[in-house]
């Protein structure tokens, strides 16, 4: 075997284990796609934000919302929001759907954010309990040693949250509460989320970094 045949055949398997940017090769199989979930939990503008970002990198979109997210999504974002939000999926799947493509860890995607995560949801990630397809697809990601970023939306946290949170990060999963990046000095809330989503974006390294990065004034 080449060592051209064999470096093809390398950059699939590490794709789906890390969610590396490699070309798959593979036909029919897309190593940059990834799933959005979005629970229930305010700060809906977040999901928005991130597949805003993932459809501008060329990724695509598994999408999987929950009911209490797409009101949410209304009340927060406008009547349009949850049309908005499923254009830009490529693929967009019931919660109740356990039986969807991303429920099974044989279908390889690079990785999941769920944006924003609600304690609920979090919860549930937490103890394996595959009740819905947003918590089966974000089990499958630590299952299959993949890149799961929750956005944990919550505060006060009481201690059932944090020892949740401590649970699912020695699973695996990157806990990333949408907290602003006060210092970048953004004008509006939607700036500010769009700041954390990129982070959240960047953290799948599946392109180059969408987020804003902090620059040192020079010293005069």
């Amino acid at each position: 075997m080449g060592a051209g045949h064999a470096g093809s055949a390398a950059g699939p398997g590490l794709c789906r284990r890390f969610g590396c940017p490699f070309d798959a090769g593979i036909e029919g199989v897309s190593v940059r796609r990834v799933v959005l979930g979005v629970s229930g939990a305010s700060g809906a503008m977040l999901s928005l934000a991130a597949a805003r970002h993932l459809a501008s990198a060329g990724v695509e979109i598994d999408l999987v919302a929950s009911a209490a997210a797409k009101r949410t999504l209304a009340e927060e974002c406008g009547p349009d929001a949850v049309e908005t939000l499923m254009a830009l999926a490529a693929r967009t799947h019931a919660v109740t759907d356990i039986g969807a493509a991303i429920a099974s860890g044989s279908v390889p995607v690079s990785g999941m954010i769920v944006a924003p995560c609600s304690m609920r949801s979090l919860a549930a990630i937490a103890h394996g309990l595959d009740d819905n397809l947003l918590t089966r697809a974000a089990s499958v990601q630590l299952k299959e040693r993949r890149r799961l970023i929750l956005l944990a939306r919550e505060t006060p946290l009481t201690l059932a949250h944090l020892r949740n949170m401590a649970a699912v990060t020695e699973m695996g999963a990157i806990v990333m509460p949408p907290v602003p990046a006060y210092y970048l000095g953004h004008a509006t809330l939607a700036e500010a989320a769009s700041q954390t989503a990129a982070r959240a974006v960047d953290l799948l390294a599946l392109s180059a970094p969408h987020a804003q990065a902090w620059r040192p004034k020079a010293a005069g």
